[in-house]
C-alpha cells in the first residue's frame, strides 16, 4: 500500500489539474462561440441593390472642416453613410447635424494625418465612425461608410 500511495495521490492531482483547466477554459470557449454568434447576427451589406434603393437609405455630410491630431494639419472631408432601411435614414438626418457631425469632428481631432495616407488608415478611421455613431442610433443599424470627398492639408 506504501508503494502505491505516491501513484494515486499523482493521479488525483492529475485528475484535479484537468478539471480545473476545463473549468477555467470553458468559459472562454463558450464566450467565444456568443461572439461568433452576435458578429453572424450583424446585418451584412447587401450589394444586390438598386441605385434607386441605396439612394433611399444613404444620407450625405459634406464639407467639414476641422483640425486634426498635429496641430499643421487641417482635413476638408465628405461622407456618404448607408443605413438599412428607410426608417433608420430619417432618424438620421434628424440627428445628423446635432449628434453625427460632432462624433465625426471629434473622431478627426484624434486621428493623425499620417494614418489617412492609405486605405488601411482609412478602413480603420470608417469603421471606427460607424462604431460610434451606431451607438447614436436609436432605430435601425448603419451599414457602411464611405469618404466620398478628402483633403488632408498643411498650414
Amino acid at each position: 500500500m506504501k508503494k502505491m500511495l505516491p501513484w494515486l495521490i499523482t493521479i488525483l492531482l492529475s485528475i484535479t489539474l484537468i478539471v480545473v483547466a476545463i473549468f477555467l477554459l470553458s468559459d472562454k470557449l463558450i464566450g467565444g462561440k456568443e461572439k461568433e454568434v452576435a458578429a453572424s447576427q450583424l446585418p451584412v451589406p447587401t450589394y444586390n441593390m438598386t441605385a434607386d434603393q441605396i439612394v433611399e437609405v444613404t444620407s450625405e455630410i459634406t464639407d467639414i472642416k476641422t483640425n486634426m491630431a498635429d496641430p499643421d494639419y487641417i482635413a476638408m472631408m465628405s461622407f456618404a453613410f448607408q443605413l438599412n432601411d428607410k426608417k433608420a435614414k430619417e432618424e438620421f438626418e434628424k440627428i445628423k447635424d446635432i449628434k453625427i457631425k460632432p462624433i465625426i469632428i471629434k473622431t478627426l481631432m484624434d486621428t493623425k494625418p499620417e494614418s489617412l495616407k492609405d486605405s488601411k488608415g482609412v478602413e480603420q478611421l470608417t469603421k471606427k465612425l460607424m462604431d460610434q455613431i451606431n451607438k447614436s442610433l436609436n432605430q435601425g443599424q448603419l451599414i457602411q461608410v464611405d469618404i466620398t470627398n478628402k483633403i488632408i492639408t498643411g498650414l
